[in-house]
């Protein structure tokens, strides 16, 4: 875990769990909430795993590898893509980057060594290099509204989503459809954080997860399980390509596609408030004392209260009687 310098900044207040090394907020979090979704900020989620993939076979072979079509991927060009078991489990999650040299993936906290290992098993005679350069470089995201102004200041306004952008300090911007209205990622050397976040306003990494969960946004690790596949968390739409070749647990993507039967569905919570705490990630919910998932993320929202992502059994009622231990909640 490398602890990031704006821990350093007054009113920092240091996040736990997944998202420990970054700051959960800087002393106001519904303002900063109201900051992302009205204005712009930015969030420090320098935690966050980075692999560089240079060399001329990387597309080609990350194609093999993935959910995604990455063959073509142009220069200057992100999207997302998932690497599965032979099963077709989620096992991660990518970001991905490419700019004309070296293909950039940034991943879940804590997951980037297991994924680097997987790759280098996958390596075999192929022209490609991958590394974990966490160490060097940083993920932060600006939310907003205003990002445009922000990444015109910073000199690199990419136009169009998942489109990227080199910054001129080093690193790219990466337009992105989540978790607000509009929002980019940026790589930037690790020594460039305090520099680059003087940039917009901060706000931490719990109004950031606030709107993801509002938007329904799945996270590895969060809104998913060790059985988790493909249409559950409904990352067909942005990570998975349906009509690409052969790739592991493609199988059970394309049969669940075709039968069009998900065992669960991502769905949002509303808690009654009968209770002021949280529920804890994999939390059971319950319907006539039966359990038919697990909470994802909770999360209290500055203007919807206390909401949470879930996995639940897909012939859930939508208007169902449901429970988080005494707490009722209801699916929207």
């Amino acid at each position: 875990m490398t602890r990031s310098p704006l821990l350093s900044r007054p009113g920092a207040v240091a996040a736990e769990g997944p998202d420990e090394g970054v700051a959960a907020h800087y002393g106001d979090p519904f303002r900063e909430q109201r900051t992302l979704s009205e204005t712009v900020g930015l969030v420090d989620r320098s935690h966050r795993g980075v692999l560089a993939v240079p060399g001329p076979d990387r597309l080609s072979w990350l194609h093999s590898l993935t959910t995604q079509h990455l063959e073509r991927l142009p220069a200057w060009r992100g999207t997302e893509a998932l690497v599965l078991s032979p099963h077709g489990h989620v096992e991660h999650h990518l970001l991905v980057a490419d700019d004309g040299d070296t293909t950039w993936l940034d991943v879940e906290p804590g997951t980037a060594g297991e994924l680097l290992a997987f790759l280098e098993k996958m390596r075999f005679l192929l022209r490609v290099e991958p590394a974990d350069v966490t160490a060097d470089w940083a993920v932060l995201s600006v939310v907003g509204p205003e990002t445009p102004a922000v990444l015109d200041a910073l000199g690199a306004t990419p136009s169009g989503l998942y489109d990227v952008a080199a910054l001129p300090g080093g690193g790219w911007v990466r337009r992105m459809p989540w978790p607000g209205i509009d929002n980019a990622d940026l790589l930037i050397p690790r020594a460039s954080i305090d520099t680059v976040a003087d940039a917009a306003p901060l706000a931490g990494i719990q109004a950031y997860e606030a709107l993801r969960v509002a938007a329904r946004r799945p996270r590895l690790g969060a809104e998913t399980d060790h059985r988790t596949i493909v249409q559950e968390p409904e990352w067909v739409a942005t990570a998975v390509h349906l009509e690409k070749g052969c790739y592991r647990g493609q199988e059970t993507v394309a049969r669940v596609h075709n039968l069009g039967r998900p065992p669960r569905r991502l769905v949002l919570l509303h808690l009654d408030g009968a209770t002021d705490q949280l529920p804890p990630h994999g939390e059971p919910i319950t319907l006539d004392d039966r359990q038919v998932g697990f909470v994802g993320t909770a999360v209290r929202h500055y203007e919807l209260g206390m909401i949470a992502t879930a996995l639940v059994k897909r012939n859930v009622p939508e208007n169902a009687d449901l429970r988080i231990g005494e707490t009722r909640v209801a699916l929207d």
